[in-house]
């Protein structure tokens, strides 16, 4: 068997608040918060199998510079759907905006950064 994705740690402003409207909008659900193992809180969101550890401390700072230049950036957490359309509205709804959109093999897709500038992209595949 292939090794599996498990989880990634992602460092945001406030766990909690990304975490509801990951809950929100994605349909996930909090598996556990709490403190972090050295200083800080920490919220896994996600689902059964898969999740975002989302972590804060009172030090962290936003970065400078884009992600997509520089190595070892986080450059998009990508989310799968079947409802491309309800996902994008919710976003909107909730005052994210909503960037590039493209359509090609092997689906569609939709792009909106968070409070925190982390891109997320929406994609549904036909």
């Amino acid at each position: 068997m292939p090794a599996m994705l498990e989880h990634t740690n992602l460092t945001v402003s406030n766990p909690d608040s990304t975490a509801a409207w990951m809950c929100d909008l994605f349909g996930w659900h909090i598996r556990w918060a709490g403190n972090a193992m050295e200083v800080g809180r920490t919220v896994h969101v996600g689902t059964d199998t898969h999740y975002l550890a989302l972590y804060t401390q009172d030090a962290a700072a936003k970065g400078r510079e884009s992600s997509y230049a520089t190595i070892g950036g986080l450059n998009h957490i990508a989310i799968v759907t079947d409802d491309l359309e309800g996902i994008e509205q919710a976003a909107r709804d909730r005052g994210f905006q909503v960037g590039q959109h493209h359509d090609y093999e092997p689906g569609r897709r939709f792009y909106f950064h968070d409070a925190d500038n982390i891109e997320y992209e929406v994609v549904q595949y036909d």
